[in-house]
């Protein structure tokens, strides 16, 4: 984009829309060290080159590195999300040895089990340590007579994968052995996901003594007395989300839920199958103070499906229920609440979540086999390619990958690219979607796809100029597509070429539900373009952990976008002088443009010399209503005291900016040429509103 409107430019121009993973809306929190994301300095997914096998190296697929959705995913506590120990090694454990050894281990892990594992003495839990993923290897983990005990102040652990089973002792409603799959007395930020967890002494999962922050999604829960009990204190802090599971043959806690402060329950099956010996006493219990909401669940066969005690607020929404009897309950006199106050996420429809939950439950040969679409369905299988410019993947380039990718296919293609620099230019066309660009090392660092081209200059077939979006290193033009890990740069020398245009975009999606997860995205003007397949249609961004740097309109374009828990760094000009504007969106009337939220805005520039943005109206167009709205973020000194600015002859004040708790030295409070929202205005403008019916994940 140029100083005063962006010159004209040649290709087509770009798209627009709305979340659910591990990367959620939270609670807000500013990130408040300079340059540095909370996750820390180098936050990475793992790949080939990063990984450790016991003593063998070995790759993490990816859902290892996958984060939580729900509670689990919000920032509190002192901790960002949910991610496990994707900051650590990757390891494959066959004995109890092994796992306990890595389970226990203070660094983190992923820690992947590839074989049955039979606990000696019978009724043992592995006291699991902070910052570790535990995760089976397709459908052959299993931990056979006993668990995980997740202690006081531990943080940060996903479960997934395994097949839990088979402590059980004769007894069935066993008082003397308090042998249970999963056991957390005092965690925090924890995800239970894709498990098999039956049989056991005492109960299939307990959470207890204010354990908070948990997820707990698509779990098959069965063949026990108690399924899931929550409580165990007095306090009413604990906030735990469950959804997509499927509870059966358990007669109590499913779960029984006691003084949760928010305690959200959505799209899980509670089937009791007449003619067994099983008999359910009772479904979903709010006990104490609880606050739930429960919504689009499925109750089939149950005695009793919701129980509500006096003291406890339940809200029912979109429930079905077959064949039940007894109590079913609602209402309260605690104040309502809005899970999406927290988190986005999607709803599956109730009548679907029987046959959904049937298929998608449990440990899967691929997890991302299971991930729910919002429509009842779920999507195939992951292939993965590896490029390797030494020549050891099957390709050498990343375009190759790509080209290699089937036309309108529909299943994931995750493209796992070595560590190194590959200098080329990257399209995903429109009809290859399900495509995800990922850096194979231990850090976004490693892996660089960088090129050089700018809007002015001539195409080697002299065909014209690349305009603006022909310029990209990489471009992402197929829907439900990601680029994770990596660096993307252009490194266009303004310096030597002030004769031509100058915009140079590292980096432009023009589709709908893209993620961009843990990478930097390096250039000066005109650094990541966001637009849409055509301006009629929606294209949503969700950026989080991620760096992006740049100095004149370096966040721009028409889509629907979200930069979370993100750093964003000014850079001088080609000439060493600190001037630019950090947004500039040219928004479609009635749609959202770009959210910046929990992130911080800073960098080696001068003071008071940059704009958070201005109104871009492409070619003069007047139907446009730009939007940029910066929120909860950390503001260095380099923000102008009037952050916003005109361009090519509109006023920013009759399009659509404004603040709302923004911290640091270049922060301001309100005024006529400094918009804040107010806390109503504010409730309508959090990352669930801009992602909508989306909910982004790491498959």
């Amino acid at each position: 984009m140029s100083e005063a409107r962006r010159a004209p430019s040649t290709g087509s121009r770009p798209r627009h829309r709305r979340r659910r993973t591990a990367l959620a809306v939270g609670v807000p929190l500013a990130l408040t060290a300079a340059g540095t994301l909370a996750y820390g300095t180098d936050l990475g997914l793992f790949g080939a080159d990063a990984q450790t096998k016991a003593s063998a190296a070995t790759a993490a697929p990816a859902w290892a590195t996958a984060s939580a959705d729900g509670f689990a995913s919000v920032n509190a506590l002192g901790q960002n999300g949910t991610y496990g120990g994707r900051d650590g090694k990757t390891v494959t454990v066959k004995t109890l040895a092994d796992l306990e050894k890595y389970a226990t281990a203070t660094e983190p892990y992923v820690i992947v089990v590839a074989a049955t594992i039979n606990m000696d003495p019978v009724g043992k839990e592995i006291k699991v340590r902070s910052n570790k993923t535990i995760i089976g290897s397709g459908t052959s983990g299993q931990i056979v007579g006993g668990g995980f005990f997740l202690g006081q102040g531990v943080h940060n652990v996903i479960i997934r994968n395994l097949t839990i089973r088979d402590a059980y002792q004769g007894v069935w409603n066993d008082k003397e052995h308090d042998y249970d799959g999963i056991q957390m007395d005092g965690a925090h930020h924890v995800w239970i996901d894709h498990n098999d967890i039956r049989h056991m002494a005492d109960g299939l999962i307990d959470s207890r003594k204010d354990t908070t922050y948990l997820t707990v999604s698509w779990n098959k829960l069965s063949q026990e007395n108690k399924a899931f009990g929550i409580g165990w204190t007095d306090n009413v802090t604990a906030d735990i989300t469950i959804h997509h599971n499927w509870i059966r043959e358990t007669e109590q806690r499913n779960p029984s839920t006691d003084n949760v402060a928010h305690a959200h329950l959505y799209n899980n099956f509670l089937e009791d199958v007449a003619g067994t010996e099983i008999k359910s006493a009772y479904g979903n219990y709010a006990r104490g103070r609880t606050n739930m909401v429960l919504e689009n669940s499925y109750f089939q066969g149950l005695t009793n499906p919701v129980v509500r005690d006096t003291t406890a607020t339940l809200v029912q929404r979109g429930n079905q229920f077959s064949g039940t009897t007894g109590k079913n309950e609602s209402g309260g006199s605690g104040t309502a609440w809005d899970p999406k106050k927290y988190y986005a996420y999607t709803l599956d429809k109730t009548a679907d979540v029987p046959s959904l939950l049937k298929a998608g439950t449990g440990p899967r040969g691929n997890l991302g086999t299971t991930t729910s679409t919002g429509t009842g369905t779920t999507r195939a299988a992951t292939t993965t390619i590896i490029v390797a410019a030494d020549g050891t993947g099957q390709y050498k380039t990343v375009q190759a990958a790509v080209d290699a990718v089937p036309a309108n296919n529909t299943a994931r293609v995750v493209i796992s690219v070595k560590p190194g620099t590959y200098r080329e230019v990257v399209k995903v066309p429109a009809n290859k979607p399900h495509v995800t660009l990922q850096g194979s090392g231990s850090s976004r660092k490693d892996t660089t796809i960088v090129y050089g081209n700018a809007a002015g200059m001539t195409k080697p077939d002299g065909s014209g100029t690349y305009g603006t979006p022909g310029s990209a290193t990489v471009s992402v033009l197929s829907d439900d597509s990601q680029v994770r890990n990596l660096t993307v740069t252009n490194d266009f020398d303004e310096s030597r070429h002030q004769d031509i245009a100058n915009q140079a975009v590292a980096l432009l999606t023009q589709a709908d539900r893209i993620v961009l997860d843990g990478v930097i995205v390096n250039g000066d003007q005109d650094t990541l373009e966001m637009e849409t397949a055509a301006k009629d249609k929606l294209g949503r961004v969700y950026i989080s952990n991620s760096y992006i740097t740049g100095n004149v309109d370096f966040i721009f374009g028409r889509a629907t976008a979200v930069v979370d828990k993100s750093v964003i760094t000014l850079k001088k000009r080609w000439n060493g002088t600190s001037a630019g504007y950090v947004t500039a969106p040219s928004t479609p009337a009635g749609r959202k443009g770009i959210l910046i939220n929990r992130s911080t805005i800073n960098g080696d520039v001068s003071s008071a010399t940059f704009f958070l943005g201005r109104n871009w109206h492409p070619g003069g167009d007047t139907t446009v209503d730009p939007q940029t709205t910066v929120r909860d973020s950390s503001l260095s000194a380099a923000v102008k005291s009037t952050p916003w600015s005109d361009m090519g002859g509109f006023s920013w004040k009759d399009d659509r900016f404004a603040e709302y708790k923004n911290t640091g030295a270049g922060a301001g409070a309100a005024s006529s040429n400094r918009p804040q929202l107010t806390d109503a205005q504010a409730a309508g403008q959090e990352v669930a509103d801009w992602l909508g019916d989306w909910t982004p994940s790491a498959s």
